[in-house]
């Protein structure tokens, strides 16, 4: 590639680095970047940048918010007693789309996966052990995907709750395995939590 079409080759491999995004995809992208105007492109790049230094973790639940506590958490009208666990900020906005939990959330951002090099102690495992130790919480539902490493996340938090005296249940199995939340339908995600499982 000719050096003058160095940045645009920099900018198909940073497209290429998200997931879900091929070579092929990345180059249509960066390609399509070029037509934008420089007002536009100017814009794209500063929303990136203000998502960045703008959004925050939650300091109760650790999901994505502009504010110290989010919406979710600030909300007096849920069940704050019910704390649903999330592999991601997805699969928050998965359950709130179904619009069948009335809980709260718990969000660990990724899972045990020692293949990947990550372990308990790169999620947000602390963080929920001492919301249930300082709060009033009856019953923690693990919402991780049912995947061998999502698996294996909630049955490693199980054994670290059941001391807590707090009850501890599982997604049933409406949602397929191997399958991820975010592309469940709002009927197999109602029906999921519905007929969950103590672990």
């Amino acid at each position: 590639m000719a050096h003058e079409a160095i940045p645009l080759k920099k900018l198909a491999e940073q497209f290429a680095s998200l997931p879900g995004i091929g070579m092929k995809t990345a180059w249509r992208l960066a390609f399509y970047v070029l037509t934008m105007s420089k007002e536009d492109a100017t814009e794209f790049a500063n929303s990136i940048l203000e998502a960045h230094e703008k959004i925050k973790k939650c300091e109760i639940c650790q999901n994505f918010t502009e504010k110290p506590v989010c919406d979710i958490c600030s909300d007096v009208t849920r069940d704050h007693t019910t704390i649903c666990v999330v592999e991601t900020p997805k699969d928050v906005i998965a359950f709130e789309r179904a619009r069948g939990f009335h809980g709260v959330y718990h969000v660990l951002h990724g899972l045990i996966s020692p293949m990947d090099g990550i372990g308990p102690e790169q999620l947000c495992i602390k963080q929920l052990l001492q919301r249930i130790q300082d709060t009033e919480v009856h019953e923690v539902i693990m919402a991780t995907n049912p995947t061998i490493e999502g698996e294996a996340t909630a049955m490693y938090l199980s054994k670290l709750l059941k001391p807590l005296d707090v009850t501890v249940t599982r997604l049933a199995y409406g949602i397929p395995v191997g399958g991820e939340l975010e592309y469940a339908d709002d009927m197999t995600l109602s029906k999921a939590l519905e007929n969950r499982n103590e672990i």
